[in-house]
């Protein structure tokens, strides 16, 4: 999504960037979404759901939450109704897999006790909680999209003990298999990345620091799976002083033991599964994962896409005023 200031009025024009299949650039068309003055935040959250559907939610601010899908590539849009109806017993292609609250119903983030696993269907935008959910307390932390193998991870923490713990599903979210990592943690953390690639799986544990300065989106440790995550072997445990001490989204697996971390003062890569890390000369980015590959965003307008997790393919999303 992109914001346009209009000088003439002070409000700021809301578009989505889209670029049609076959089509040789990205173009801009107007959203859904209400003008804001130029001096007011934006909270908004804009989820791809296959070919030509998109799901826009509006964070409303001092408004009521409200949402818009397209199945026709941003050029017309209709409003969907938000709430969670009906359950369904697995996660469709091109869905996405978020939560709500669970209890007590519709509460805001801080008032809820228990979240559930929600569907958002790539069909009509619409929202309905998943049938099965793996036992990782009160408040599971799913990945939106799955890994290149197919699989769907959820992070939360182990009932018995507390610790930090993963489901993953290899049957569209029908059914769950649970491990423990092996944190040295005994305080709640802030979630956990994982992350599939060709050799290994990466479990990044994100959460408050012991030792050193403060760090910015804190990363406790990294842990490798080399069996498709039955088992894990902690590989890097974030002390006061060596990097990377942060992560801007998800790791980025390579072949050969590879891994980098996006931290806040940088890039930085291992060769042998996270147990040393070397600089980058990359600066600071952010990485997620897309149907398409690993997305590491850096400056503004500025975009790569990877597959394997060491050849980036460089591309600038259109921004008003810049080139595609």
């Amino acid at each position: 999504m992109g914001v346009a200031a209009d000088p003439e009025s002070g409000f700021c024009r809301q578009h989505v960037a889209v670029r049609d299949a076959g089509a040789g650039r990205w173009v801009l068309r107007r959203s859904p979404l209400p003008r804001t003055h130029g001096t007011d935040g934006v909270s908004a959250d804009l989820l791809a759901l296959g070919p030509g559907r998109a799901l826009i939610t509006d964070g409303g601010g001092d408004r009521p939450e409200k949402a818009w899908f397209t199945r026709d590539g941003g050029r017309s849009w209709r409003a969907v109704d938000r709430r969670t109806v009906g359950r369904v017993p697995e996660i469709p292609a091109d869905a996405v897999l978020t939560t709500d609250c669970a209890e007590p119903a519709g509460a805001g983030p801080d008032e809820c006790a228990r979240r559930r696993l929600v569907v958002v269907s790539p069909e009509g935008g619409r929202r309905r909680a998943l049938v099965r959910e793996p036992l990782l307390g009160a408040n599971p932390g799913p990945a939106a999209q799955p890994e290149p193998d197919g699989s769907w991870w959820v992070s939360g923490v182990d009932p018995l003990s507390g610790r930090a713990a993963v489901a993953v599903s290899r049957d569209g979210g029908r059914s769950w298999t649970v491990s423990r990592l092996p944190s040295t943690a005994t305080t709640p953390g802030r979630g956990i990345a994982v992350v599939v690639g060709r050799d290994a799986v990466y479990a990044a544990e994100l959460g408050e620091l012991t030792g050193g300065g403060p760090a910015k989106n804190p990363l406790r440790a990294l842990h490798r799976s080399l069996d498709g995550g039955r088992t894990w072997e902690r590989t890097w445990t974030t002390g006061p002083e060596a990097e990377p001490r942060s992560l801007l989204g998800v790791p980025v697996p390579g072949p050969g033991g590879r891994v980098e971390i996006a931290g806040e003062r940088g890039g930085y890569v291992s060769r042998d599964g996270g147990r040393r890390f070397t600089l980058l000369d990359t600066g600071a980015s952010f990485v997620r994962r897309t149907p398409l590959g690993l997305l590491r965003e850096g400056s503004r307008c500025g975009y790569e896409l990877t597959a394997d997790g060491v050849r980036w393919s460089e591309f600038r999303l259109a921004c008003e005023g810049s080139e595609s």
